[in-house]
C-alpha cells in the first residue's frame, strides 16, 4: 500500500513538500485520542531494553537528526516505532536555511540528497518545546537526543560559543547531545572536524551543558563525516578519549558523489558507514558509545552496524522509501535477536 502511495502520489511532490505533509499526518495521528494508543500498542518499540549512555532505550533503532529539526513530532515518531528520536540540527538563532529547492530524491539508489542548511526555529524555541514535552508523564519517558550546530553567519573562530549556547538552552531536557561538525551544507562547518578546531568546540559544548545541569550528567557525542580519511577518524577517536566524551555518531551524509550540491544519504553510505564504525570501535575500545547511522534500509543493515561495533543504530532515509511501519519492523527484528540471545 505505501509503495503505491509513494509511487503515485508522494514521488510526484517536491521532496520537502512531501516531507511536511507526511510529518503533519504523523503529528495528527499522535494527537488523535483513539488512534494514538492503538498505533502505539501495535508499533512502538518493545522488547528487551538497551542500556546506552546511562539511559534505558526501549530498542536499538532510532531516528537520526534531520527529520524533526524542531522537536515537534517526538510523540508521533515514537508511536511509529522509533526507540529514540534525535532532534535538530538546531542553531542558537533561528535561520531559514538554504534557498529551495534543497532536497532531492535519488530514486534509483533509494537515496536522498539535501542541502537544507540547518533550517530551524532556534535553540530557545526547541528548549521550550522539550521543556513542555518533559512536563508530561509520557514525555518524560521518551528518549530524546539533541543535535546542535552553529549558525551560518558564525565564523569558525566564534563557533565554540554557538555550541555552548545550544547546549545551555537544550541540555536540561535532552537525554544526550550531539555536536554536529559534519554537515556539508553550512560553509566551513566540516573544517571544525580537524582536532585543533574541534577541541574548543567540544569543550565549549560540555561547559554549556554543565552550566545548567549536574556536571557530566548529559552525555555528549560528536557526529563525524564519512568522507574523513582514516587517519582523521583515528584523530577524532583519540580526542574523544582525551576529553572523556561519551561517544561518536557515525556517519553524516557524504559529498563523495557527482549528483549535484548537497550531502547524499541512504544505501550509498552503508559500506563506508560500517567501515568507520569498525575503525572507531577498534580505536575506542569498549568504553565510548557508538551510534551507527548511514544507509540502513533493512534489519540486516542494522545488524551489520551492531556487529561492526555500534551500540545502537539510527536512520531516516529509509523512512521515506519504506513507509510508516519501517522503524517498527526493524526494532521488532532486533528485539527478537536480543530475546533469542538471552535464552
Amino acid at each position: 500500500m505505501y509503495s503505491a502511495l509513494f509511487t503515485h502520489v508522494l514521488r510526484r511532490l517536491d521532496p520537502e513538500v512531501a516531507h511536511h505533509l507526511a510529518f503533519r499526518a504523523i503529528r495528527f495521528a499522535a494527537a488523535t485520542p483513539l488512534l494514538e494508543p492503538l498505533l502505539r500498542r501495535s508499533l512502538a518499540a518493545s522488547g528487551p531494553p538497551v542500556a546506552v549512555l546511562g539511559r534505558t532505550f526501549p530498542g536499538a533503532f532510532g531516528l537520526a537528526a534531520g527529520f524533526d529539526k524542531d522537536g515537534v513530532g517526538v510523540r508521533g515518531l515514537t508511536m511509529l516505532g522509533f526507540a529514540f528520536v534525535e532532534v535538530g540540527t538546531v542553531t542558537p538563532a533561528a535561520q531559514p536555511g538554504n534557498d529551495r529547492p534543497r532536497s532531492f530524491r535519488e530514486v534509483d539508489q533509494r537515496a536522498l540528497r539535501n542541502r537544507m542548511g540547518f533550517n530551524n526555529e532556534g535553540a530557545a524555541a526547541l528548549g521550550d518545546r522539550l521543556r513542555r514535552l518533559r512536563a508530561t508523564p509520557a514525555g518524560r519517558g521518551f528518549v530524546v537526543g539533541v543535535n546542535i550546530g552553529k549558525n551560518k553567519v558564525t565564523s569558525a573562530q566564534d563557533a565554540p560559543a554557538d555550541y555552548a549556547t545550544c547546549a545551555r538552552l537544550t541540555a536540561p531536557w535532552a537525554d544526550y547531545l550531539v555536536v554536529n561538525v559534519s554537515s556539508p551544507n553550512t560553509p566551513g562547518l566540516r573544517d571544525l572536524q580537524s582536532t585543533d578546531q574541534l577541541r574548543p568546540v567540544l569543550v565549549a559544548a560540555r561547559e554549556g551543558a554543565d552550566a545548567v545541569t549536574a556536571p557530566g550528567s548529559v552525555p555528549l557525542l560528536v557526529k563525524i563525516a564519512p568522507d574523513l580519511a582514516d587517519e582523521d577518524v583515528d584523530a577524532v577517536a583519540d580526542l574523544v578519549l582525551e576529553l572523556g566524551l561519551d561517544g561518536v555518531v557515525a556517519v553524516n551524509t557524504t559529498i563523495a558523489h557527482d549528483l549535484g550540491p548537497g550531502g547524499l544519504s541512504g544505501p550509498p553510505l552503508l559500506a563506508r558507514g560500517l567501515a568507520v564504525v569498525r575503525r572507531l570501535r577498534a580505536r575506542l575500545g569498549d568504553g565510548p558509545t557508538i551510534m551507527g547511522v548511514g544507509g540502513v534500509t533493512t534489519a540486516d543493515d542494522a545488524r551489520a552496524y551492531l556487529a561492526a561495533g555500534a551500540d545502537v543504530v539510527q536512520g531516516w532515509t529509509g523512512f521515506i522509501y519504506e513507509g510508516p511501519f519501517w522503524a517498527s519492523r526493524i526494532n521488532r527484528a532486533l528485539a527478537a535477536d536480543r530475546t533469542g540471545a538471552a535464552r
